[in-house]
């Protein structure tokens, strides 16, 4: 684990290869999976204020499945996420173009209507936080339904902590990212000698 501020990061953000490759998962993290984004608790309230915009984006069945559940919901560790359609099928903001499950409020943002992109946790997948006592514990999460992305990412040579980069200076700041980067730099060196390469 490498310490940064009040942050734990796993050397597996900096170890594992990443680029999602919508053309071939089709965008099934949106789809797959027993629960929906997990939320902070800030996020209920741009839900709330989106919400209206990204409405008339949705599917029928997905208004339905918001009215009678809500915006956000409680999982069985009573932490705030998305809804699932019917309760178990895909996010209820989920939209799909050209058959690829996409974002209503990523839309709606790279539309120029909302500021907000879309949840944190859905923008810094594949990275997952653990709030311990005094820190944030950064884990990279596997997922097979990303099995394209970490091919993609292997190919193209891009760690998770720099295909990243965005969502975590957004979660962040860009101090402590660039802190990140210059110890991603070291780890390697360090790495390297210990490999016999250097």
């Amino acid at each position: 684990m490498i310490e940064i501020g009040k942050t734990l990061i796993s050397t597996e953000l900096l170890e594992e290869h990443f680029v999602c490759d919508l053309n071939k998962c089709k965008g099934e993290c949106c789809i797959a999976g027993d629960y929906g984004a997990p939320l902070d608790k800030s996020e209920l309230k741009e839900i709330e204020k989106y919400y209206p915009i990204v409405k008339p984006l949705l599917q029928k069945r997905a208004l339905k499945s918001l009215d009678e559940q809500g915006l956000y919901v409680k999982d069985d560790e009573g932490d705030w996420v998305t809804p699932l359609i019917n309760g178990n099928e895909e996010c209820a903001f989920t939209i799909f173009e050209n058959g690829i499950a996409k974002c209503s409020f990523e839309k709606a943002y790279y539309d120029g209507q909302i500021p907000w992109k879309k949840p944190i946790s859905c923008h810094l997948y594949p990275v997952r936080i653990k709030k311990l006592k005094n820190y944030d514990a950064l884990n990279y999460d596997r997922w097979d339904v990303c099995a394209p992305a970490c091919k993609l990412g292997k190919s193209l040579k891009v760690p998770v902590y720099q295909f990243l980069k965005e969502s975590l200076t957004r979660k962040y700041g860009e101090e402590w990212y660039n802190e990140l980067t210059i110890a991603a730099e070291m780890w390697k060196e360090e790495k390297g000698k210990d490999d016999g390469l250097m």
